[in-house]
């Protein structure tokens, strides 16, 4: 090795948020989110609108558990920005898978893809706003895939909210009601009715997935579906943590 790369790594060491020396991220970590996105709603409670109207469908690319949750963790809250360069290939390739399973909802039209918002807080504790890169890597994706795709910040948080980590299911509902808004640039931008593909880093209860597709759909627009990172595995899932399969077209056109 390069004697001033040696002695970069003696005082800056280099290691995988798993704990691999020597290197950014590991194979195997690489490994975990090399898969197709499956579906993972039906392991979030707070999801389900109780309107009898099915709860939003979303893929994720791995369990938000282990060496993937320690992943998510370095790269939201933690500096290591560095692993853009990971994930980000990672959710393209799953959102070139989801182009064949939109097209038919879309039929022919474009997607706004959205981003979920973050607090003005945590936007300034994380100096970027990491979900921002997934919106627009899901965006690639959809295009590799021939989907007409476009990122739209369409959303903002009131700034009664706080941050929702931390929070139990109860406390995330609570905290999140009422809290996402439309902006004026984001219904501008919309117009009077869009498709719209949300795109969050974790889903945990499914709070704010579900607060956003309201905020959306009271202005008009129709919620394809989400995109996450990585799903919170509920207990009765711990034993399959893989979800339902891809495939499940049919359930998408329900909810538009």
């Amino acid at each position: 090795m390069h004697p001033v790369r040696s002695l970069a790594r003696l005082l800056l060491p280099v290691a995988c948020p798993c704990g691999e020396l020597d290197v950014r991220w590991c194979a195997r970590c690489a490994a975990l989110l090399a898969g197709s996105p499956v579906r993972v709603e039906r392991d979030a409670p707070r999801l389900d609108r109780l309107d009898g109207v099915p709860p939003v469908p979303v893929w994720a690319l791995a369990p938000y558990a282990g060496p993937v949750r320690d992943v998510v963790v370095h790269w939201k809250d933690r500096g290591r920005a560095d692993l853009d360069r990971l994930l980000a290939p990672a959710l393209r390739g799953a959102a070139a898978q989801l182009g064949p399973v939109l097209s038919p909802a879309l039929g022919g039209a474009p997607v706004a893809v959205v981003p979920v918002p973050s607090t003005a807080a945590a936007r300034r504790a994380r100096s970027r706003d990491p979900v921002s890169v997934l919106a627009r890597t899901v965006a690639g994706g959809l295009h590799d895939a021939g989907v007409r795709a476009r990122v739209v910040p369409a959303l903002a948080r009131r700034s009664s909210g706080r941050d929702q980590v931390g929070l139990g299911a109860r406390a995330r509902g609570r905290n999140l009601a009422g809290a996402v808004r439309m902006t004026r640039h984001g219904s501008r931008t919309l117009g009077q009715r869009s498709a719209c593909i949300l795109v969050d880093d974790v889903l945990t209860t499914g709070a704010t997935l579900a607060a956003v597709e309201r905020a959306l759909e009271q202005d008009g627009h129709d919620v394809l579906g989400a995109t996450v990172l990585a799903a919170t595995p509920s207990p009765a899932a711990a034993s399959d943590p893989v979800g339902r399969p891809l495939s499940a077209v049919g359930e998408i056109l329900v909810k538009t």
